[in-house]
């Protein structure tokens, strides 16, 4: 394809006049071409609806929302330079509003595989170099974030002291040093007891590696990621998704939203 003059014209301008950077040239240049490809008009004679079009047509294709709005930003930018140009008498982008793109509801794992997470650690083929306490401190780690729903950062920084199993609670220290007590169900409390007492762990860091040190958020967060490839789980985890999971059948059962 013959490079145009207007678009040559208008890179040259951004270049000498706007600084702009080169990685902003290319994207710029990859928009304004993606755009004369599907549509041969004239850049003088294209009406708003051939900008509409365009990102629609762009949008179905299931590109990212950045990319759609660059390619906006970009037809948007280069019209403006046009009618302060002198180029055209009126700008058609002016009369082009961004279409709203859908953002995907959250996903949220079914009851049966939370249950199936949490039973990965008792499935895996136990290492010899690891402890034998491990896989019930990975329980422990796995129950407790479900049930309370905390922070990775959270959940590592918790010491011993911090839980209290007679309120069914823990002290947590978050963002500012401000500090919450969070409910705790049950099942999370029998399992963080069970891995104390094999792991003799009576005071300091309540979560410890094999060198008995606190883990770090890495550390809680790889052994996450582990039990996840362990299971029929067919999505990307992340903590916030699992955190959402925790929320949402909280909610199921009844909790207060404001509390959640």
């Amino acid at each position: 394809m013959t490079r145009d003059p207007l678009t040559e014209e208008f890179l040259r301008y951004l270049t000498n006049e706007r600084n702009a950077s080169p990685r902003t040239l290319k994207a710029y240049r990859h928009a304004l071409t993606s755009f004369r490809t599907e549509n041969q008009t004239p850049w003088k004679k294209c009406a708003a609806d051939d900008f509409r079009n365009y990102l629609f047509a762009v949008m179905k294709r299931g590109h990212a929302r950045s990319y759609v709005r660059l390619q906006f930003s970009a037809l948007r930018t280069f019209y403006q330079f046009l009618t302060a140009r002198k180029r055209l008498r009126r700008n058609p982008v002016r009369e082009v509003q961004l279409p709203k793109i859908e953002k995907k509801l959250p996903l949220v794992l079914t009851r049966k595989q939370v249950d199936e997470l949490l039973t990965a650690p008792t499935r895996e083929p136990k290492s010899r170099s690891a402890p034998s306490w491990m896989p019930l401190r990975d329980v422990a780690i796995m129950e407790l974030f479900y049930s309370s729903g905390l922070r990775l950062s959270e959940l590592a920084a918790l010491d011993v002291a911090d839980v209290d199993p007679y309120t069914e609670s823990v002290r947590v220290f978050g963002k500012g040093r401000k500090e919450r007590v969070c409910p705790v169900g049950l099942p999370a409390l029998e399992a963080i007891q069970k891995y104390r007492a094999a792991a003799n762990v009576h005071a300091g860091a309540l979560f410890i590696n094999k060198a008995r040190r606190r883990m770090s958020v890495r550390s809680v967060w790889l052994v996450l990621k582990r039990y996840v490839r362990l299971t029929s789980i067919p999505i990307s985890m992340s903590p916030h998704k699992l955190r959402h999971s925790f929320a949402t059948h909280m909610l199921d059962r009844g909790a207060d939203l404001r509390s959640v």
